[in-house]
């Protein structure tokens, strides 16, 4: 069995985290944005089993994950480590 990989957050993960969050909770209801934190912490746990889970990016050793039609996490493997590096709107324009 393969060794469980480490998740770190980066400061910018956790802010765009909380910034999805709090768009939720204004937008639709509590209970929207806690399936989505739900949804996010099932995907680490599989990341965590399966670092290459999520397709490459379009930006050199990222990877994209799209966790709903609207948002996707965007991390690296960086040797025992996954560093998630940002929460992404994919409705507004990006590089990812």
């Amino acid at each position: 069995m393969a060794k469980q990989l480490t998740v770190r957050w980066t400061e910018q993960a956790l802010d765009s985290f909380e910034d999805i969050v709090l768009q939720l909770i204004k937008k639709w209801n509590y209970k929207i944005a806690q399936d989505f934190k739900v949804d996010v912490q099932e995907l680490i746990t599989r990341l965590e089993n399966n670092s290459k889970l999520c397709p490459p990016s379009k930006i050199k050793k990222l990877r994209k994950c799209v966790i709903h039609k609207n948002a996707s996490l965007i991390y690296r493997i960086k040797s025992n480590t996954i560093e998630l590096i940002t929460f992404i709107d994919n409705r507004a324009d990006h590089n990812y």
